[in-house]
């Protein structure tokens, strides 16, 4: 019987994971859950305060993170490959030993492309809800384990998508799958209970979209927090 897959994509928020999860969703040998580790998220921290929708995860998704790792993560599954969009911001509170049994990558982006859009939803976002400092401490955490992860820049993915995705099928050991450059518009079966207020662009989407530079400004309030953000990319992505 073949190992399971188990590939682990730790993201940061406004970024394409969830295209990225719905290119993975079009294979037939994958099984898909969208953040698992939210509701646990929202629950040991104080997000639950100013995410929209967190009552509602709260109430539909399991909270017990430990559980979530155990049952989830390290689950028994009849497809031979394993996909968990994540946020890298969830692992709180969690031991990460988990990761010695799961093919890690890290989805970055740069974060003047990120800041403005997370602020039309999080007016004043700090960097526990962006992830760039929790990416590197899992970086830092599997080299230290004797893994290295991709770091996967979603600019890249933007504009060579079927050359980046051939190299991350073949980093994970996976074969390439032409089917995943496109996907049928609206949502899936495995969006969570906040794609109403996170997926509006790639529920329109069939495809991903090709890049664009945002042109938007950084908000003058997030000036500080950008610059510190900009610090931990270049690391990811250096």
């Amino acid at each position: 019987m073949l190992k399971t897959k188990r590939i682990c994509l730790w993201s940061g928020p406004r970024n394409i994971s969830t295209a990225l999860m719905y290119s993975f969703a079009q294979r037939e040998d994958i099984t898909i859950f969208d953040e698992p580790l939210y509701a646990h998220y929202l629950d040991k921290t104080d997000a639950s305060k100013y995410h929209p929708g967190a009552d509602e995860v709260l109430a539909e998704h399991q909270t017990d993170g430990q559980k979530i790792i155990d049952e989830i993560f390290l689950g028994d599954y009849d497809t031979p490959v394993v996909f968990f969009k994540s946020m890298a911001h969830h692992l709180v509170d969690l031991d990460w030993d988990f990761m010695k049994e799961t093919i890690n990558v890290i989805l970055t982006r740069a974060p003047e492309e990120v800041l403005p859009s997370i602020a039309r939803r999080i007016e004043n976002p700090s960097m526990d809800d962006l992830g760039y400092a929790k990416q590197l401490e899992i970086v830092e955490h599997l080299k230290g384990i004797g893994k290295k992860p991709p770091v996967v820049d979603a600019k890249d993915i933007l504009m060579y998508p079927q050359s980046r995705l051939r190299e991350l099928c073949s980093t994970v050991g996976i074969p390439f799958d032409n089917g995943m450059l496109s996907w049928p518009a609206g949502p899936r079966k495995e969006d969570g209970v906040w794609a109403k207020y996170w997926y509006h662009r790639v529920h329109r989407s069939t495809g991903f979209k090709q890049y664009k530079s945002t042109n938007e400004s950084v908000p003058e309030h997030l000036e500080d927090l950008y610059l510190e953000c900009k610090e931990m990319y270049d690391k990811l992505v250096g």
